[in-house]
């Protein structure tokens, strides 16, 4: 994932920042608790298509931008 692009990107839900899974899959949003998919490369940021974080998760520092 390109650091400009996930600079600009946010959570369409929540307008917060969001950060890239360790796995470089997703885009996590921690304010919203939910993980954005990344396929093929594009950021698929529908409410529709993330799925909602785990307990563990939402708990994790996982700020790696």
């Amino acid at each position: 994932m390109n650091k400009s692009l996930l600079d600009i990107l946010v959570c369409p839900v929540t307008k917060s920042g969001l950060t890239l899974s360790k796995d470089g899959t997703e885009l996590i949003s921690k304010m919203g608790g939910m993980a954005y998919p990344i396929r093929d490369g594009i950021p698929v940021l529908l409410e529709t298509e993330a799925r909602t974080l785990n307990t563990d998760e939402r708990l994790e520092s996982g700020s790696s931008k």
